[in-house]
């Protein structure tokens, strides 16, 4: 006789987090019911196929582990759910486990006619591994059509999870019914229609999500918020207070705040055509692998990953998707940069390069939580410079590097990193570069880059409206932000992004370009902490380990 096959008991029992979960369906004309069961997975509500090679590959990705660890986080356990029938007009699950009522729930922006926006809450819906079946949503039955409206089955958990938007109007949005031959799958967009805010409606241009709030550059943000050529459809941020601080309520009218948990209802959405990435590098690269293998292509505002084999994977992995992966060196697209490397790259103006140096001291200071998240003064700035370094002269990486830096802020000697360094470095070609940056500049941006060659100097000064130059005065002229100076920049690079999505011009940031500069400031960085030159021709630079000690 055969061996025995394994029951989807078998495997809950072998498995601890997976479990068996009954669905109630209705079939024939009689509306005889049916319990089906399924097997699921408990920490990321998701369907298991009943394959031990595929039950073992998702209790090992990433998706599972991050899921498990918020719901260690907030003391969670996931709810047993049973789906209602074609009957119930709703895609929601219905809740059968009392005690366990979905303490996290998602977000959703509406406004009302001459009113502020408010803020309501849905019960997240379970997450799917195949993208969601697009439906269109039911529009509000208004008192004159005599239609009684539905009432929402599923609880709301708003009164259950205090937080800053407490004050605010809560509100149950109606759910969309399910379409016939759609089974059970959850809403791949907001539970209602929303007027469409500043960015336009769904339909009028490329639909994006974003992730990660804290860590957005105020740039960038202006370049979103004021870009006709696409639509914001999710935010998903753990941190509600900063989507108030960083979003305006009418931009937002159109857009759904998921928590972090549920960002594959952001992924499962087709009409999400890219994924903006603006967390920590320590968890962006889950994300970036995330929102690829769903389809999506990704900007990564800041870096993917401060480990160089992990960034490779990620450029590994939207080369295999076909999908962009755009990064977010944003100085490649100053408009005063460009025109400079076109003069000494293309026309070859100055000769041969002899000469670059570079001041970058940074107006208003980076908070030293973002500067902790963010990487340092190596990985938040440096890195910017050394890409445009490499650019300018065609070279990936220097031969040598030697950096002195200090941390005069006593803050940021606590956190073991530096707030002003200086950075040499001589390049295989015989060029020698000087980067000269600081976190203390207390009136304005100093921004400035100049080029020797064996022909002449180009200089790229500190640029204002008004066209004058100050030197010792008491009281700043004008007050230029670091977002003021590169905003023509991140509009370049947003706009960059979103031709890559049309596939109109691939991702100019090449993967090996990306591989070496992070290579380069980690070497930047070893030298400062060791006090000694780093030879890149002989020394392997461990740019994960190097971060381990600063966080």
């Amino acid at each position: 006789m055969g061996r025995k096959k394994k029951t989807l008991h078998d495997y809950a029992a072998e498995f601890s987090e997976l479990a068996v979960k009954r669905h109630l369906l209705e079939r024939g004309a009689a509306g005889e019911a049916a319990v089906v069961e399924t097997l699921y997975c408990t920490s990321c509500q998701l369907p298991m196929r009943v394959r031990r090679d595929r039950i073992l590959e998702h209790l090992s990705s990433g998706r599972h582990y991050r899921n498990r660890r918020l719901l260690r986080q907030h003391g969670l356990r996931a709810p047993l759910l049973l789906s209602a029938g074609p009957d119930v007009g709703t895609g929601l699950p219905l809740q059968l486990d009392a005690p366990s009522l979905l303490s996290q729930p998602s977000f959703i922006l509406a406004a009302s006619a001459g009113t502020s926006a408010s803020y309501g809450t849905v019960p997240s819906p379970p997450s799917y591994h195949k993208p969601l079946a697009p439906h269109r949503p039911v529009a509000a039955s208004s008192p004159a059509s005599g239609a009684a409206p539905r009432e929402d089955p599923t609880p709301s958990t708003s009164a259950s999870h205090p937080s800053a938007l407490a004050a605010f109007h809560v509100r149950i949005a109606p759910a969309p019914s399910k379409q016939p031959g759609q089974r059970g799958a959850a809403p791949e967009a907001s539970d209602s229609p929303a007027p469409a805010g500043r960015h336009g409606s769904a339909g009028s241009g490329v639909g994006l999500a974003l992730f990660g709030v804290g860590l957005v550059n105020k740039a960038f943000f202006q370049s979103l918020m004021e870009e006709n050529g696409c639509c914001l459809l999710y935010v998903v941020e753990d941190q509600l207070e900063e989507v108030e601080r960083a979003f305006g309520a009418e931009f937002l009218a159109g857009t759904r705040v998921l928590r972090q948990q549920d960002a594959d209802v952001a992924l499962n959405d087709q009409r999400v055509s890219g994924a903006i990435i603006c967390s920590p590098p320590e968890e962006a690269s889950e994300i970036v692998i995330d929102a690829l293998r769903a389809g999506k292509g990704v900007f990564c505002e800041r870096l993917p990953s401060f480990d160089r084999q992990t960034a490779e994977a990620c450029f590994d992995e939207a080369d295999r998707c076909g999908r962009p992966l755009v990064c977010g060196f944003y100085k490649r697209f100053d408009p005063a940069l460009q025109f400079l490397y076109k003069k000494v790259h293309d026309s070859q103006a100055l000769g041969r390069i002899h000469r670059i140096s570079t001041i970058s001291s940074i107006y208003p200071a980076a908070s030293l939580s973002f500067l902790k998240t963010s990487g340092g003064i190596f990985y938040n700035a440096a890195v910017h410079d050394i890409d445009i370094i490499s650019l300018l002269l065609g070279e990936r990486a220097p031969d040598t590097i030697f950096s002195l830096g200090h941390a005069f802020c006593a803050d940021m000697a606590y956190l073991k990193d530096a707030d002003t360094v200086a950075v040499s470095m001589k390049f295989p070609s015989g060029a020698i570069v000087t980067l000269d940056i600081s976190q203390h500049c207390t009136k304005s941006c100093d921004q400035r880059l100049e080029v020797h060659g064996s022909q002449g100097t180009l200089r790229v000064d500190n640029q204002n409206p008004l066209g004058i130059t100050e030197h010792g005065t008491s009281v700043s002229i004008y007050s230029h932000t670091q977002a003021d100076r590169y905003r023509d920049a991140h509009r370049e690079l947003f706009r960059h992004f979103l031709r890559t999505l049309k596939g109109k011009e691939p991702p100019v940031i090449t993967k090996e370009q990306f591989l070496w500069t992070i290579q380069v400031a980690a070497a930047a960085e070893q030298s400062w902490r060791n006090g000694s030159a780093v030879d890149l021709r002989n020394e392997a630079i461990d740019s994960s380990v190097i971060k381990t000690e600063i966080m």
